[in-house]
């Protein structure tokens, strides 16, 4: 909120078209960054729009993208994802020097690879990407559901 009140671009996507309806122009992550289908069989995935099309233009823009439920996403979107922002921008930085919020709880669901194992579901997983060391983990604190004024404790708080 903080973002887009100072007239910044802020993109939050979502792994789940369901979830993508309780966010404030939120979409899903599949049609915002354009992944690949085929993420598990591919080498050095990217996402499939160029540095000239107006979502290029967006990302070159972006201060912050919120990406929620990343822990069910395959490591190779998180991967496609900072090779992109780094070709967009022209930047080496992680994910091209934009802010990055990943969401999600590991206790949930991971990762789902057909026909595959519990080893493969792990090594799919947001942690065992190479970007992992590059990350700053936060927890919640404070159960925003039962706090009086929750939108204000957030972005105060977090962003």
């Amino acid at each position: 909120m903080f973002v887009r009140k100072n007239q910044k671009i802020a993109v939050a996507v979502v792994s789940f078209g369901i979830v993508a309806t309780l966010l404030t122009g939120g979409r899903t992550a599949q049609s915002v960054l354009k992944l690949p289908l085929n993420l598990a069989h591919e080498d050095s995935p990217i996402c499939n729009f160029s540095k000239n099309s107006s979502r290029g233009r967006i990302f070159r823009q972006c201060k912050l993208l919120v990406r929620d439920e990343s822990t069910m996403s395959h490591k190779k979107a998180i991967e496609a994802l900072n090779r992109t922002l780094q070709d967009l921008r022209d930047s080496t930085d992680t994910m091209g020097g934009i802010v990055v919020l990943l969401a999600g709880d590991f206790r949930q669901t991971l990762p789902v690879i057909q026909r595959g194992t519990p080893t493969n579901e792990i090594r799919a997983c947001i942690k065992s990407s190479s970007l992992r060391a590059k990350v700053g983990k936060f927890s919640l604190k404070t159960n925003m559901r039962v706090h009086k004024s929750p939108v204000t404790a957030l972005s105060t708080r977090y962003i």
